[in-house]
């Protein structure tokens, strides 16, 4: 056997450290070198590098704000009227198994002092106006789970098992369009089961009802879910008093299909939200994806509506294997199944079965599971 060449590999390195040193222009001592990696493993970007240092945390003014959107290295809060944007301090640590931050979070900051600021805009619009030190435990969670989050995770996965869109919401409010595009039921069944798993309340806006009438089957289904519909046309204002009347003094997120009018209902909503809408594709009745990310618009009787991207984000992708997520209750019973890929259905020694005929699991949450299904 050979023996490995060390010398080989030694002028291997050597040569990598002098070319590094003559495209930097000089030649770098072993001191010059680890400083420079040491910033470049810095996570806040150096344009933010303005804001209060880590040690100088404890001795600033503190405040509790509302994440409405998130960038790398930080989020914009707001605080009161103002919407500041914040980088997150090297000690915050948020609870494990699901995204650390998303809008609606309730967090608390350190806010700037005025020496941070030079009075240079040029200068000042890159440096961070405070520091996220926690975040508040949430009251609900828009979420799915995260991609792969099924599979065996090991000890070292940074991963967390639950994505999270938005948080601290008192209510989903699911916007369907009767015409254009086509009505999409099982979506709407897909939507209801999500804020379901999130603890949250679910109302359907069933939008331009100027085009057709809601079909009756549909509304029957809901009404036996006890899911709360409203009637109403963002086009023609029909409905849009009623629909108010839910939101007032409610945290409320906004989803549904693209091209069902949501931009457009929100901007009948909210005076001077001016989000941007667009047309249905002619050829397939399908809408073109607007909102980029999710904004937050307060509402004139009180309350808030976020806005989020159209069908992108939840009740899509969703797989055999995550379908029992969505239902705690059957995923707590799941283990007891004779079959470890029990689908639930006819499997003999089912779990699940058993607790649906006991009236443990209820028959609307059932069929809710099997209609969902029958999809994937």
């Amino acid at each position: 056997m050979m023996a490995k060449r060390k010398g080989k590999s030694r002028r291997r390195v050597k040569d990598w450290q002098r070319r590094y040193r003559q495209a930097d222009g000089e030649g770098l001592d072993e001191a010059h070198d680890s400083e420079t990696l040491q910033k470049q493993r810095v996570k806040i970007p150096a344009s933010r590098d303005g804001a209060p240092g880590e040690a100088e945390l404890a001795d600033l003014p503190r405040s509790e704000g509302m994440v409405t959107g998130l960038f790398p290295g930080g989020a914009a809060v707001r605080v009161g009227a103002a919407n500041l944007l914040c980088r997150i301090a090297g000690t915050f640590r948020a609870p494990a198994g699901a995204t650390a931050l998303a809008v609606g979070d309730v967090v608390t900051i350190a806010l700037a002092r005025a020496e941070h600021v030079s009075g240079d805009q040029a200068s000042d619009g890159d440096r961070a106006d405070g520091v996220i030190l926690a975040r508040q435990p949430r009251a609900s969670a828009l979420s799915r789970p995260a991609p792969g989050s099924g599979k065996r995770r090991g000890r070292y996965d940074d991963e967390p098992p639950e994505k999270v869109i938005a948080a601290n919401m008192d209510l989903l409010l699911i916007v369907a369009a009767v015409r254009q595009p086509a009505l999409r039921p099982g979506l709407i069944d897909r939507f209801c089961m999500v804020a379901e798993r999130g603890e949250m309340a679910s109302v359907v806006a069933f939008n331009k009802i100027d085009l057709a009438p809601v079909p009756p089957a549909v509304q029957a289904e809901l009404d036996g879910g006890e899911v709360r519909t409203v009637r109403c046309s963002a086009a023609t204002g029909e409905g849009l008093a009623a629909l108010r009347a839910v939101l007032a003094g409610r945290r409320t997120v906004i989803a549904g299909a693209s091209g069902v009018g949501k931009s457009t209902l929100v901007n009948a909503l909210v005076p001077g939200a001016d989000l941007a809408t667009r047309s249905i594709r002619a050829k397939d009745q399908r809408g073109r994806h607007v909102t980029a990310a999710a904004t937050v618009h307060d509402l004139p009787g009180g309350g808030l509506i976020v806005d989020t991207p159209g069908v992108r984000e939840l009740a899509t992708g969703i797989t055999v294997a995550e379908l029992p997520w969505y239902f705690p209750e059957m995923e707590a019973l799941a283990g007891q199944c004779r079959f470890n890929d029990c689908s639930h259905t006819h499997e003999p020694d089912c779990a699940v079965l058993a607790a649906v005929e006991t009236g443990e699991i209820l028959p609307r949450r059932y069929r809710s599971y099997l209609r969902i299904l029958e999809t994937l």
